[in-house]
């Protein structure tokens, strides 16, 4: 009987300790400081601008044409392509068939008349000569084109303008003219088209280069069209602000303190590439801006600036 109980008693007592070592000892959670990583900027102050960068292309705009003034074999070509030549410079010679033919003949019986000396060309203007149609030796008829040239006068800037963007450009203006080569030129408006192009809708704009005209015939460069600007203007990189879906409202996160950054509505205003202009509220060069790590979060968040951004 005694050994009965004591292996009741100690089964009892394995029961117990087992019990007792398998009930839960609860650990003190230690809270996680969770923060957000985020770059941060400032406010930018200076001039905001609004513009468009639109395709146009250098041309001459008038190319006249020098023709045979008499029927003949070319005597003398004086030009070449490329050649710049002066308004009333000899540009060929022509003798007719019966200079050639009986010339000499008959100066030889009576020099006193001269026969026989070859026609003048001249140029009727100043510019480029761009195109040479014949050569010494050859036989022309009295109309023929013998040479083009563009006057050097009517080099300019053709921007083809959409209609809608009329309302940005006035005769008199100076626009900026930039080459492929990043150097810019300034330049005038000149005139309007009269027309529309019927398929494009866009409406021819003549530019005149200022100053010294270096820029080759045919080059494709962009006119700056400023749309809106604004001298007295509070900016921020595109970046720091945000939207809702519909594009409606929009906001920006700030800096309260060291470590936390809360929500704040703003009014957009001019937008260019890379800023947008904040109408309100009133924005101060203190106020610390998150540019990164401001997507997708609350209204407040905890927050570890991992750069800051100087403007």
């Amino acid at each position: 009987m005694t050994n009965i109980m004591k292996k009741t008693f100690s089964i009892c007592l394995l029961i117990t300790v087992f019990f007792i070592s398998c009930k839960d000892n609860p650990s003190v959670e230690t809270p996680t400081d969770v923060r957000v990583p985020v770059t941060l900027t400032s406010i930018d102050t200076t001039d905001l601008q609004s513009y468009i960068d639109l395709n146009a292309t250098a041309t001459y705009l008038v190319k006249n044409v020098i023709k045979a003034n008499t029927t003949g074999y070319l005597n003398s070509v004086n030009v070449a392509t490329n050649d710049f030549v002066a308004n009333g410079q000899e540009l060929f010679s022509i003798k007719s068939r019966e200079a050639k033919v009986l010339g000499n003949s008959i100066n030889k019986i009576d020099p006193t008349l001269g026969f026989g000396g070859a026609i003048k060309v001249l140029s009727n203007t100043s510019g480029i000569v761009t195109m040479v149609n014949v050569q010494q030796g050859d036989y022309v008829q009295d109309g023929d084109a013998l040479v083009t040239i563009n006057d050097s006068k009517s080099f300019a800037i053709v921007l083809s303008l959409p209609f809608e963007l009329k309302k940005y450009i006035s005769v008199g203006q100076q626009l900026s003219v930039v080459l492929p080569d990043d150097s810019t030129r300034m330049a005038t408006v000149q005139k309007f088209s009269p027309t529309v192009d019927a398929t494009s809708q866009t409406q021819n704009v003549i530019l005149k280069i200022n100053g010294k005209q270096d820029i080759p015939e045919n080059l494709i460069v962009k006119v700056r069209v400023n749309k809106a600007s604004d001298s007295k203007s509070i900016s921020v990189p595109k970046a720091a602000v945000l939207s809702d879906e519909t594009q409606t409202n929009f906001w920006i996160m700030k800096m309260i303190n060291n470590n936390t950054a809360i929500k704040i509505p703003v009014k957009k205003g001019i937008e260019t590439e890379d800023k947008v202009g904040i109408l309100s509220p009133n924005l101060s060069s203190k106020d610390k801006i998150l540019l990164t790590g401001n997507y997708g979060v609350g209204d407040t968040i905890k927050v570890k600036i991992v750069k800051n951004e100087s403007r």
